[in-house]
């Protein structure tokens, strides 16, 4: 496992690496991912993690056409906005509290958790 088991992420990275979830992810996010890992470790570590998510049979590629621009406190979250929408995921995952917009929209419905109601579901 790559993300220490006293991480909020742990859990997270678990269920997808099991397999257990399915990550909806573009070229994007994989650059976001790879720049804020590059921040917070290394470029190897980060390279490591990507690698991985690109690789696992539970990622779906998600190229999206339409851009929604849902998220204007910080419209680089937006992002994830539309390819969860393109993707059509279940729910976003996140502790940033922009997402908080999208319990005000009615359309499109997407659902937003933290982290930790995140762990939590998967915990019963």
């Amino acid at each position: 496992m790559c993300v220490p088991s006293k991480s909020l992420y742990h859990e997270v990275w678990k269920e997808f690496v099991e397999g257990r979830v399915e990550w909806c992810v573009s070229t994007e996010i994989l650059s976001e991912y790879m720049e804020i890992l590059e921040q917070k470790t290394n470029a190897w570590f980060a390279e490591v993690i990507v690698n991985a998510i690109v690789n696992n049979e539970h990622t779906i590629r998600i190229s999206p056409s339409f851009f929604f621009n849902l998220i204007q406190a910080d419209p680089d979250d937006n992002k994830f906005v539309d390819c969860a929408v393109a993707g059509n995921a279940e729910y976003i995952v996140s502790n940033d509290s922009h997402f908080r917009v999208l319990e005000e929209i009615a359309w499109p419905k997407l659902q937003l958790v933290t982290i930790q109601e995140y762990i939590k579901e998967i915990g019963k």
